[in-house]
């Protein structure tokens, strides 16, 4: 959710900031804009819509070497133009674009900057108006940077650029991400490593409240009391090859084909020499001490933590709590004596799940992050961190990172499950490269499932996910997939749950689709299916081998029961991806959602 990228060097800046501002539409954005400082100062260029009409806007005749650019996704004021970032202070002097929320604002508007005339609706002007103000009271910039970031409430990751000093970016963050990139006569500026990862693969880390003083040569970060901090930067351990679509229309279409090779990848980097699966000692040790575990997350990597609720109460027997983490803070539950807190997220950068994780931390219970992003905010904070190893993830709609969560939860539960000493009649590793196979299959069959997209959804305004035990959370992310790309009105329910009220939205013609994976409750979901064709119903069962009958549209490969949920989700994936390419829908980028929801 929004995007910061900037560069000072020797180069013209425009082509590096634009190439970063594309690595980063995967965020999810509404407008886009650059500006950069050359001999004649600062040039603004910024629209509402895609980096593509921001390029056609930009004056190619400037040649400047330093610049700031961002994609924003609207929190204060619509999307448009004017809204868009850059912002600039009353007299032109200051330049600046901003991610995050500043939530006073309005106090800080009314108690502050009586008079000033502001050009949008942003809480992000304030910053910039502010700075200039302090300036023009005789601060020095860094000193008036320092005192405006002082009276800021809410999240921040800041550039700042000013006309008279075209030798410094002024950086800044509290509770948004943001890095620092280095290179040899020049450095970056960057909200996610693959933005830059063109020109640099060395980063330093950011803390909150810190400020940065980025040079062509030199990188100096302050508290905001202004005492140097020393960091030693990293390497980015990404390969710029899995960050391009390659041959595929789309990176969902990539990223789904590409979840076979995550499952194998995780069996190899959590497989040891035995061939067990296991996970680091002092993790093992915070889950048998815990006596309750508390699973915080959002979205889709929610729908993974109700399965690693399963997992870890079926194989590790721990009882297992799962909230949304939006909610958990507001409305937190009378906590166990030794609680462990799970933090499940794609990025790593969840604001809501920060908030929960600070909060938790501040009482002084254990964390572990389970993330794809090594270095991310929730990593380093956290006590203990599991990565995914699936690779960056640039659909906004979630695939192959789902289901590396899935895979590794299976993996804490089952690694715990042995250090209790509790006895288990499956191979984990064995039944893991059963699904990546039956994965494979699955993604080998790509016809079948367009064409059951075209067959139930191709102009239907909604449709209902049905499922019993841990197909049901597999509905639940079935439905999400469905709405978020497609824009179709979806709803993943339990079977058993028809009949007290849901069963009142079934028209003719609505399609419900019906897992059938779990031989426990197979007849169930049936007799649930009977329910709704009688009242006009258009079924679609997909079922595992084994269990499948007749009148079954799909059968997918049978894995261990656990496990149908790595395997049965594939499909639902495909199908929802379809559905929206048929209904020519933005597959990648879908209208109004981001990647990484970094504000609360």
């Amino acid at each position: 959710m929004c995007g910061i990228v900037g560069y000072i060097g020797q180069q013209d800046s425009k082509e590096i900031l634009l190439r970063g501002l594309e690595k980063l539409e995967y965020r999810g954005y509404d407008s886009a804009g650059i500006a950069v400082v050359d001999g004649n100062g600062v040039h603004v260029f910024k629209e509402k819509g895609r980096i593509a009409t921001l390029r056609e806007a930009v004056d190619l005749s400037v040649n400047a070497p330093v610049g700031i650019g961002h994609t924003r996704w609207a929190t204060h004021g619509v999307p448009n133009r004017v809204n868009s970032h850059p912002h600039q202070s009353t007299n032109g002097r200051f330049t600046l674009v901003h991610n995050g929320v500043i939530e006073n604002y309005d106090h800080l508007k009314r108690d502050y900057l009586k008079g000033v005339s502001f050009q949008s609706d942003t809480d992000t002007e304030v910053i910039v108006q502010l700075i200039e103000q302090n300036v023009n009271k005789g601060l020095h910039v860094e000193e008036a940077f320092r005192a405006v970031l002082k009276l800021l409430k809410g999240s921040y990751a800041i550039a700042l650029l000013d006309e008279q000093d075209q030798d410094t970016i002024y950086v800044a963050k509290n509770k948004s991400p943001l890095l620092v990139g280095l290179g040899e006569g020049f450095n970056v500026v960057a909200s996610d490593a693959m933005a830059m990862l063109q020109v640099t693969n060395q980063y330093v880390e950011l803390t909150d409240k810190e400020i940065v003083l980025v040079t062509r040569e030199s990188v100096t970060i302050k508290n905001l009391e202004g005492t140097v901090v020393e960091r030693a930067p990293y390497t980015a351990e990404l390969d710029a090859s899995d960050i391009e679509k390659g041959t595929y229309p789309h990176y969902m279409l990539k990223e789904i084909d590409e979840q076979p090779l995550v499952v194998r990848k995780i069996i190899q980097n959590y497989q040891n020499d035995n061939g067990e699966l296991t996970v680091a000692a002092d993790i093992r040790q915070a889950m048998t001490d815990a006596d309750r575990v508390y699973i915080i997350a959002a979205g889709t990597s929610y729908h993974a933590g109700l399965l690693g609720k399963q997992y870890i109460e079926k194989i590790a027997k721990i009882p297992v709590e799962v909230h949304i983490s939006s909610e958990f803070s507001y409305n937190m539950p009378l906590l166990s004596e030794r609680p462990l807190f799970v933090f499940i997220s794609q990025s790593g950068e969840t604001a809501d799940s920060r908030a929960v994780l600070v909060e938790i931390k501040a009482m002084g219970h254990k964390a572990l992050t389970v993330t794809n992003v090594k270095g991310s905010t929730l990593s380093r904070e956290a006590d203990f961190t599991l990565l995914l190893h699936a690779g960056p993830e640039i659909a906004v709609a979630s695939t192959k990172a789902y289901t590396a969560q899935v895979a590794v939860l299976a993996i804490l539960a089952r690694d715990t499950a042995r250090a209790k000493g509790i006895e288990l009649d499956f191979d984990l590793s064995k039944e893991l490269g059963i699904v990546a196979s039956a994965m494979e299959t699955l993604c080998d069959d790509k016809e079948e499932m367009e064409q059951i997209a075209r067959d139930f959804l191709a102009t239907t305004r909604n449709c209902f996910f049905i499922g019993r035990g841990i197909d049901f959370y597999v509905g639940m992310e079935g439905a999400l997939k469905l709405k978020e790309i497609s824009y179709i009105q979806a709803e993943g329910f339990a079977g058993g749950e028809l009949k007290h009220g849901t069963i009142a939205l079934i028209e003719d013609g609505t399609p419900i689709i019906a897992l059938a994976t779990q031989e426990i409750v197979n007849l169930g979901i049936r007799g649930n299916v009977k329910e709704v064709v009688a009242r006009g119903a258009n079924p679609c069962i997909i079922s595992m081998r084994g269990l499948e009958e007749a009148d079954d549209r799909y059968v997918v490969p049978a894995v261990h029961e656990l496990f149908t949920p790595l395997v049965s989700v594939l499909p639902l994936q495909l199908i929802s991806y379809y559905a929206a390419l048929h209904r020519e829908c933005d597959v990648d980028k879908p209208r109004n959602l981001a990647k990484s929801v970094t504000v609360e």
